[in-house]
């Protein structure tokens, strides 16, 4: 097992028990107490879990915390990179899509500057500015207006009533989190709001969320997991879930990167 996989089963495990003890998940994934403390120090370091004497708890208010954008693209760049590489093959000149706030959003925006012919509607300011200065020709981006998050995305009712008139060919969707549950899911009620009103505006919904977003609840669900028509990961998301979204979804693809081994 891949210490990725390892690492998300862990954050599985304390999300379902609350809290659970290292000697618990040496026994459960039959690797050293050092293996897992190490497994621990990383994902406490990714504000996936809280490390407490002789264990791990779930981070608290975890459905609220909200990073900002900074903060979260430090976190599994060559997953998002290579996600957004995937997502990057169903955009066709012509057409018109939505670029929801995200830092996987932001990496596919990076990969569209050259493509001709674009609309692309966006809330947030960071995938806006992606496109400034680009010199594809035919491409028109619509930034909806809104308040400020902290994740630089624009929110509110304003950013609301102006997707309300829109027609979307593809929304490419970032999420904090998805679960069976809960579904996708976001920290910002407001932000929610936004991208339900992306969702009812588009044709195809394609989620774009690295492996470490399972698991994760965000304060306010944005759509059911069988929403989503095509859903692009990495490998380092667990058996048990590839197997379990590859139920609910229509189009589940796993993406390839360069994982370490344990």
């Amino acid at each position: 097992m891949l210490a990725s996989e390892r690492q998300s089963r862990i954050v599985d495990e304390v999300t379902r028990r609350g809290s659970v003890r290292v000697a618990v998940l040496s026994d459960i994934f039959g690797v050293s107490d050092m293996t897992i403390r190490r497994d621990l120090d990383v994902l406490a370091g990714q504000g996936r879990l809280a490390k407490v004497h002789g264990g791990a708890t779930a981070p608290a208010s975890m459905s609220t915390n909200e990073p900002g954008f900074e903060a979260k693209w430090v976190h599994e760049q060559d997953e998002k990179a290579a996600i957004a590489a995937e997502a990057a093959r169903l955009v066709e000149p012509g057409m018109a899509i939505g670029l929801s706030a995200g830092t996987t959003t932001w990496a596919l925006a990076q990969r569209l500057t050259d493509t001709v012919d674009l609309t692309v509607v966006t809330n947030s300011m960071q995938v806006a500015q992606v496109f400034q200065g680009a010199k594809a020709s035919g491409r028109t981006v619509i930034l909806t207006g809104g308040v400020r998050t902290p994740s630089d995305a624009l929110v509110g009712p304003v950013a609301v009533a102006a997707l309300r008139q829109l027609h979307l060919d593809v929304l490419f969707l970032g999420v904090h989190g998805m679960t069976e549950r809960a579904g996708f899911s976001t920290p910002n009620l407001l932000e929610a709001d936004v991208n339900r009103a992306f969702v009812e505006a588009a044709h195809q919904l394609v989620v774009l969320a690295d492996h470490t977003k399972w698991g994760q609840v965000g304060l306010s669900s944005i759509a059911p997991l069988e929403a989503a028509d095509i859903v692009i990961t990495d490998r380092g998301l667990n058996s048990m879930a590839q197997h379990r979204m590859a139920e609910l979804v229509g189009d589940l693809r796993i993406v390839e990167t360069a994982a370490t081994p344990t």
